[in-house]
């Protein structure tokens, strides 16, 4: 057995880390965000941050099939991947800081960051949307450092699709998971580069692969454009419950 495996498979809490990512599936799968908003609270309560980053990011394939084919159709595909080439080149700094950090300051940010941004969605609070095309660039690029340096690429781009007006449900839905999946994976490379992402932490992404699949294969079935409110409200309820359980304070 390769080394790295080993050290992936004998993770305290390993059990726990798969049932986060389960879970986190399932809400990206129905609510088309949310996935990191549920798993790296609750998975660095169990792991260190820049191991979950890593081994969560590796995940995301499983959305390349399950989520993105649809997604892709349905995005205003210029738009996003403009915010995703603003991503890109940020990231190196969030990644930077999550190398940098205590731990437990990391996870503190996570679950803060976290809490945050639920508090924006249930309110109400958006982004302003005037500035076109730098805006667009500025909330990628905010993504890549939020994203580095704790794994939640989401926030502000979650924010910023959910106040476009008259944007289409379908539409909103696909930005999102074209930009979460592509961006997360492209968080391999830049933690590789910083020293982040041992053979421990892709093993561990890989056995993450599995359950996170059967997530996001549920989720999306489970969606019904009928019921959107039940399920935005299902995600939040998630999203709060992740981000208290996580914060360090009740970790000793």
């Amino acid at each position: 057995m390769p080394e790295g495996l080993a050290l992936a498979l004998s993770e305290p809490g390993l059990i726990w880390v798969c049932a986060a990512s389960l879970v986190a599936g399932l809400v990206y799968g129905f609510a088309g965000f949310g996935s990191a908003l549920v798993f790296m609270p609750l998975a660095t309560i169990f792991i260190a941050p820049a191991l979950a980053v890593a081994a969560f990011a590796l995940s995301a394939l499983a959305s390349l099939v399950t989520v993105v084919p649809g997604a892709w159709r349905a995005a205003d595909r210029r738009g996003t991947l403009l915010m995703i080439a603003a991503c890109l080149v940020a990231t190196p700094l969030g990644v930077a800081a999550l190398r940098l950090a205590p731990e437990d300051a990391i996870r503190t940010a996570v679950c803060l960051l976290t809490l945050a941004t639920l508090a924006a969605l249930v309110s109400g609070w958006r982004l302003p949307l005037r500035g076109g095309l730098p805006l667009r660039l500025g909330v990628g690029a905010l993504a890549g450092i939020t994203g580095g340096a704790t794994g939640l690429n989401g926030p502000p781009v979650i924010l910023f699709n959910l106040a476009s007006p008259g944007q289409p449900v379908a539409t909103t839905r696909g930005n999102l998971a074209v930009f979460l999946t592509l961006t997360s994976l492209s968080f391999v490379p830049q933690l590789w580069l910083q020293g982040l992402a041992p053979p421990r932490a892709l093993w561990l992404g890989a056995i993450l692969l599995g359950p996170y699949a059967l997530g996001t294969w549920t989720g999306a079935r489970l969606f019904n454009p009928a019921r959107t409110g039940l399920y935005r409200w299902g995600a939040y309820g998630l999203i709060g419950a992740a981000g208290l359980a996580g914060l360090p304070v009740f970790h000793g």
